[in-house]
């Protein structure tokens, strides 16, 4: 397994076990006492988005920083993750409880983006700073990707606000779900005013579901006075 994943990522590990452990989900490391990817997900997270801050900021030598932060913001997000993880079929070599492969485990996006951190996690420890930048660089195009964050819920419900001189505040109000598939509820405010709510299976999904939430309001809103 690890050999053929290895020339998919580029990167030859010295220890196969943080490989193995990086493709472990929680499930069945549940299942097997075995430890699974949740920790490196943690640290994949920290490298990805320093690796993606370092090539933002030598690629885009103009662009201010408010406009680097969202490019960010939408580099790193779920489904940019999973997609690059589709691209390296990490799905077929993850190892995943038998009631998580029934419910389509190998497919959900969340699924994959953890996978993918950890792995970005298991060669940053196991090559050091380099090879897991260089991983991020052939993982992740910053050039092809320059005016996605224009898409972004969030980035256009603030620049909605800031017209009026309001900025958009977002709490996670509840988590659902088993530990390793969590469901999480946001909302976001205005002067302590809910403008929507919104569920997603990271705290990123949940931020942006109720972000969109708030542009549809808004937009009716202007539509009845209108």
């Amino acid at each position: 397994m690890s050999s053929d994943l290895e020339k998919r990522l580029g990167y030859t590990f010295k220890d196969t076990g943080l490989l193995e452990m990086a493709l472990t989900h929680p499930s069945y490391g549940s299942d097997h006492h075995l430890p699974d990817n949740q920790r490196l997900e943690f640290l994949g997270d920290a490298v990805l988005e320093l690796a993606v801050s370092r090539l933002l900021y030598a690629v885009y030598e103009d662009m201010p920083e408010g406009g680097l932060s969202r490019l960010r913001s939408a580099l790193v997000r779920e489904e940019s993750l999973a997609e690059a993880a589709q691209r390296y079929q990490l799905g077929g070599e993850i190892k995943l409880s038998i009631g998580e492969m029934r419910t389509g485990g190998r497919h959900k996006p969340s699924l994959l983006a953890d996978a993918m951190e950890a792995v970005i996690a298991a060669v940053y420890l196991d090559g050091g700073t380099d090879a897991a930048f260089s991983l991020v660089e052939r993982t992740i195009d910053v050039r092809a990707n320059k005016n996605v964050y224009a898409m972004d819920a969030k980035t256009r419900l603030q620049e909605l606000l800031q017209k009026d001189g309001h900025t958009p505040e977002y709490e996670i109000t509840d988590v659902q779900g088993p530990p390793h598939a969590p469901v999480f509820t946001a909302r976001v405010m205005v002067d302590g005013c809910i403008l929507g709510e919104g569920t997603g299976r990271s705290k990123r999904n949940a931020h942006q579901a109720a972000a969109q939430v708030a542009i549809d309001r808004l937009a009716k809103s202007s539509t009845n006075e209108g």
